[in-house]
């Protein structure tokens, strides 16, 4: 390492605020592009904000880095033996809440209560739910609308929460976050987690700490007794902060870096194929579009006209150029290791402005249009450089897009809020299932579920279909009906499927990990060399 690129690296680093710390060997310095943006453990089910809450906050059960679901809060799950529609939790005793209090089944009921309401971003995961109740102390009974077996895979970022902390500081409600409402619970938290917050300045520095009396002492490694976090959005500085050794770990190193770290002194890239697909919404259900040249009439209601979008991209030049080879080009809004995803399903049309423009021509947009496009610009791996290539690519076919790039924090709301035609989204599936895309992605928006369809998409048919997914208890019926969902979903062709990403983590190597395939990170189970 040259005493230059140190150099360089302080620079960069004092143009984004990187607070000074001390520093000792059980310190882990840890950067990424996004900040999280609420504290509130239910009101964003958004990757980073769930990555930092996942270091304070518990689930009754959690996926470990490796993919696999274990015991957090909850001993023992299993359905009722007398009823088929409850499923009993049996939790963890001796724990504590960071403030002292103990957690039993009152914080599960309130929890689970909470994560249902309206304002939460995480009630489409528990829209089977009718009941949750305490049997006992530590004995919880979850019933649901009809058998729900894959119950226990929706629970595994929903966060328990002490119900009289809550209730002494007015946190009670969940943040409306995309209303832009500020509260107690999204400046501050109380969990049960490994770490304890000890400071935070938005978009400059989080301190996190061990916690003392947490249960997992004994049980999980910790060797990070404090995680210092810093938000670094630009690419060349979080790189260098990396290669200069003022931080230890970075969640997304640049693709055009990846050599360069590699090839570094004391560091090593760890890769493995994200559990996300990127993509276009389309605003499809409304009768006009809000920020396009045609007057009294949308265009992206028209299938030829999505079909024709659909086939002007051009995946593998995004692929190649834009991401450096560091993604596959997909052709459905489904990572392959969710339930429901075939490789026939994730076949992608070729790239044909021939036929795009006669597709065009046929739906009486020859002359072509003007659409805004709503993109992210510190997301996903190189949101904005994708979102620029497309609006070449939409040129050929003579769809003129406005690129509007802002940060996810002014981004995600545009989509709860219903004001975009035309966006980027990328969309992971934590529960491994596709229901869960469904659920969030195609049910008509209404209380429960579609809280990120963007598109105004609405199919009675697919929504009966979606709700039966969840009692369906015949795995051969339940498997027909997620193939014939896709269909549909395919037939109306209301996202525009662009690639799979691919997660580069950058760490020091004095620090052992494994990539999380859903970009999360928990470091209760980061090991020292």
């Amino acid at each position: 390492m040259t005493s230059r690129l140190t150099a360089l690296g302080a620079a960069l680093l004092a143009t984004t605020a990187v607070a000074a710390t001390s520093v000792n060997a059980e310190t882990l310095r840890w950067a990424r592009a996004a900040e999280a943006l609420t504290q509130d453990p239910h009101a964003q089910n958004e990757g980073p904000t769930t990555t930092l809450n996942h270091q304070i906050y518990e689930p009754l059960i959690l996926r470990n880095m490796e993919g696999a679901m274990e015991a957090a809060l909850a001993t023992d799950w299993q359905p009722s033996d007398t009823d088929p529609n409850v499923w009993v939790f049996t939790l963890r005793e001796g724990v504590t809440f960071h403030e002292g209090q103990t957690f039993d089944s009152a914080d599960v009921v309130f929890s689970m209560n909470r994560a249902m309401s309206e304002n939460s971003n995480f009630k489409e995961l528990l829209s089977s739910v009718t009941e949750v109740r305490a049997t006992g102390p530590y004995t919880v009974e979850i019933e649901t609308d009809g058998p729900n077996p894959l119950l226990p895979n929706n629970l595994t970022n929903i966060f328990m929460m002490d119900e009289g902390w809550s209730t002494e500081n007015g946190a009670v409600e969940v943040q409306d976050y995309a209303g832009g409402e500020d509260t107690f619970s999204a400046r501050n938290s109380n969990g049960t987690g490994p770490y304890v917050l000890q400071s935070r300045e938005a978009d400059v520095t989080t301190v996190l700490t061990m916690f003392d009396d947490y249960w997992g002492i004994g049980e999980f490694p910790l060797a990070a007794t404090e995680i210092v976090f810093t938000p670094i959005q630009n690419p060349a500085t979080r790189v260098a902060a990396l290669l200069s050794q003022e931080v230890d770990f970075i969640q997304d190193v640049p693709v055009q870096d990846l050599d360069r770290v590699r090839q570094a002194d004391g560091l090593d890239v760890i890769t493995a194929p994200q559990n996300r697909v990127i993509f276009f919404g389309m605003n499809v259900g409304a009768d006009d579009l809000t920020l396009d040249s045609v007057d009294g009439a949308n265009p992206l209601a028209d299938l030829r006209v999505r079909e024709a979008m659909n086939i002007a991209i051009n995946r593998e030049a995004i692929q190649q150029v834009v991401m450096r080879g560091q993604s596959e080009p997909a052709g459905v809004i489904m990572p392959p290791p969710v339930h429901g995803w075939t490789q026939a399903l994730d076949g992608y049309p070729g790239f044909d402005i021939a036929a795009a423009n006669a597709l065009m021509e046929e739906a009486g947009y020859g002359d072509g249009f003007t659409l805004q496009l709503d993109c992210p610009n510190d997301r996903y791996i190189n949101d904005e450089a994708i979102c620029q290539a497309a609006v070449g690519m939409f040129a050929q076919i003579g769809i003129t897009v406005n690129l509007s790039a802002l940060p996810r924090a002014q981004h995600f709301p545009l989509i709860a809020n219903g004001e975009t035609d035309f966006y980027l989204l990328g969309w992971g599936v934590p529960t491994y299932d596709s229901e869960y895309i469904f659920n969030f992605l195609y049910h008509t928006r209404n209380e429960g579920r579609g809280s990120w369809n963007g598109t105004n998409f609405s199919n009675a048919v697919m929504d009966e279909m979606i709700v039966g997914l969840s009692s369906e208890v015949d795995l051969d019926e339940r498997d027909g009906m997620i193939a014939s969902l896709w269909q549909m979903a395919e037939d109306e062709l209301i996202y525009l499927p662009i690639h799979n990403q691919v997660l580069n983590w950058g760490i020091s190597e004095d620090w052992t990990t494994v990539v999380d395939a859903d970009d999360q990170v928990k470091f209760k189970y980061f090991t020292m060399e």
